[in-house]
């Protein structure tokens, strides 16, 4: 058990029961003959891994603005460069993914784009696109281009700095939905920071399950009607059921994280015992 993994995931969703961690752990749970898994609650409490402790790192999504917070922002600040700094010192490299809120706190920490507010929530079932450096990274592979997933948010990455961009060696792998007919600017979906560290804008971790949860709210379901309309409401339930989308999503994005980031381990531990 001593070479058992460890995966801490930094609980963002303000303490409250959510189902976007139950979907998280069920994915986590997949590997469980080779790796174990604890919660920090980053809003609640303040909590923090110990980065020598830890191997893995997830970092949730959340409520609010990502660009606000009351003190455990800067703390997790100070995580992020700390882990950051970590890969750039030590042999063995720790990684990270990014989810949604986190995402947006990532990009903005590092000054790689814009962070604003959206005009209207985007809620519901979305057709996300591979960019060129998304074709070719490994955490989407396995997906269609576009691919599907679900999305829930009120801020937006826009206007990437790409100039930092480039000094920093990081790149766009995903972009919102191609909208011709409205003059806004396609959000950024998804960020490889480095080889580490990786951000999607989107809920990779989501099931048709955690989705239908969330249309037991009448208000919310209600809202969601009013702003798509009967039709695409019911389109959007079908897809829900499509085993080559949201199904797909959640079978391959966080699975292949995991396998990455233990590959890359396990690939240490053997060069340690030659």
């Amino acid at each position: 058990m001593s070479h058992q993994i460890r995966i801490a995931i930094l609980d963002m969703y303000n303490g409250e029961p959510n189902q976007g961690m139950r979907c998280i752990v069920d994915i986590i749970n997949r590997f469980n003959q080779i790796a174990t898994f604890q919660v920090f609650d980053v809003r609640g409490k303040s909590e923090f891994p110990d980065i020598q402790k830890y191997d893995i790192f997830i970092s949730t999504g959340g409520p609010g603005n990502p660009l606000e917070g009351d003190g455990w922002d800067l703390k997790w600040y100070d995580f992020v460069d700390a882990l950051w700094n970590w890969n750039k010192e030590q042999k063995v490299k720790k990684h990270m993914l990014f989810i949604c809120h986190s995402f947006q706190m990532a990009c903005h920490h590092f000054g790689l784009a814009t962070i604003n507010k959206r005009k209207a929530t985007s809620f519901g079932v979305m057709t996300i696109h591979k960019t060129e450096a998304g074709s070719n990274d490994p955490i989407l592979e396995g997906l269609n281009n576009p691919f599907y997933a679900i999305d829930s948010r009120d801020y937006q990455v826009v206007q990437p700095k790409l100039s930092i961009f480039s000094k920093k060696g990081a790149m766009i792998i995903a972009l919102e939905k191609i909208r011709t007919h409205v003059e806004y600017e396609r959000a950024i979906m998804g960020v490889r920071f480095s080889d580490e560290f990786v951000g999607l804008q989107f809920h990779p971790e989501a099931d048709a399950m955690s989705f239908i949860a969330n249309l037991k709210n009448k208000e919310r379901r209600e809202h969601i009607i009013a702003m798509k309309g009967k039709t695409k409401f019911r389109d959007m339930l079908e897809d829900l059921l499509d085993e080559d989308k949201i199904y797909k999503t959640n079978e391959t994005i966080i699975p292949n994280f995991l396998r990455i980031a233990i590959n890359d381990l396990m690939k240490y531990r053997k060069s340690l015992s030659n």
